[in-house]
């Protein structure tokens, strides 16, 4: 369903931030910084400087005053549809930035007080968590509490871990183990753990429209979730055609057709916006020519912030994209919400949900 139809955006609802000549939509760039584990000294203009090791994360990092700094977050919560979503929320300035991730993902645990409105934490209470780091893949010890889960939960415990701990640049893959034990299968329903998890498993699946999954691959785009007074950004993985070669394309389709009618999801995108031609990438750059009807404001040229954010977040999930430039009927006249030029090519956020709406 789009939300063009329903009302009007404005783009102060979820935006902290304009959007500024490469820059990303809600600030800085990139993966997470924060690289688990480091060892973190600071020199005598409290700056730090971190240096990376493998093996067990180390301790909390507090400044020369002990004041114990904070750093943003992403953690994947589930909403009260049911969907596993990245809040953006500031926890303390620790070393152990993957342990405490996980940490603040357990009910009744120390995240309780952040939650955001209708949003709940999706590991079991007085799960203990530690974390441990080699070569890319983290290994993720549970306590016997994981097991304490609603079977329903099951996928999103998965998802919500996977997705929480992949958006550090030092992980790439995440191990299950309980006690020590490797998991192969999910201890209430048993779902099958893959010898490791990535973000390639999906989030949020939709095979709604799938009739052979066999001969499909996915795609992770973007739809707003919550209501108009207070929408934030739901990935959605969703499976196309294998002869789709291009995907690119897919994902600028799947975003025009909108998400699932059932879902209680919504698009900015109209169903009559197209590509007039072959998308091109060059450099982690992709451009993109739509026709008139991605405009909001065809009088005005403007286009749509939600439109654009979701664009930018669904195709940066791409390897190898890193930025998005558009422009229409072969022009780059185009504004923002806010009536600045959209000049360069748009970056992805470091953060997404950030809590400013």
């Amino acid at each position: 369903m789009s939300i063009n139809k329903k009302t009007t955006i404005v783009s102060a609802v979820l935006v902290s931030s304009v959007l500024l000549s490469g820059c990303g939509l809600f600030g800085s760039q990139g993966k997470e910084k924060v690289d688990p584990p480091k060892a973190v000294t600071y020199s005598d203009e409290g700056e730090n400087v971190a240096e990376e090791t493998n093996g067990t994360e180390t301790e909390t990092a507090e400044n020369e005053e002990g004041v114990v700094a904070n750093i943003q977050t992403e953690l994947y919560l589930i909403d009260k549809n049911g969907y596993v979503v990245p809040q953006t929320l500031e926890l303390p300035k620790t070393n152990s930035v993957a342990t405490q991730a996980l940490e603040y993902l357990v009910e009744n645990g120390p995240v309780t007080d952040l939650l955001p409105n209708d949003f709940r934490a999706v590991l079991p209470a007085d799960t203990k968590v530690s974390v441990n780091i080699k070569d890319k893949v983290a290994t993720v010890d549970f306590s016997k509490e994981f097991q304490e889960y609603a079977p329903e939960d099951e996928m999103k415990i998965l998802e919500s871990v996977t997705w929480t701990l992949t958006q550090f640049d030092s992980i790439d893959k995440v191990k299950l183990t309980l006690n020590g034990h490797e998991l192969k299968e999910m201890p209430v329903n048993g779902t099958p753990i893959a010898a490791s998890l990535s973000r390639t498993n999906g989030i949020n699946m939709d095979t709604a429209e799938v009739v052979d999954i066999t001969n499909t691959k996915p795609v992770t785009v973007y739809y707003l979730g919550g209501d108009e007074e207070n929408y934030y950004y739901v990935p959605v993985t969703k499976r196309v055609s294998n002869k789709m070669d291009n995907n690119v394309e897919a994902v600028v389709n799947e975003l025009v057709k909108g998400p699932n009618y059932a879902s209680k999801l919504v698009t900015d995108f109209l169903p009559d916006v197209q590509l007039l031609e072959d998308p091109k990438v060059e450099d982690g750059k992709v451009t993109l020519n739509f026709n008139e009807n991605v405009f909001s404001s065809f009088e005005e040229k403007i286009i749509s912030q939600h439109l654009l954010n979701a664009l930018v977040l669904s195709l940066t999930e791409q390897k190898g994209i890193e930025s998005v430039a558009v422009t229409v009927d072969g022009k780059a006249e185009i504004v923002n919400e806010n009536g600045e030029k959209l000049t360069e090519p748009v970056t992805r956020p470091e953060n997404v949900n950030t809590g400013s709406f």
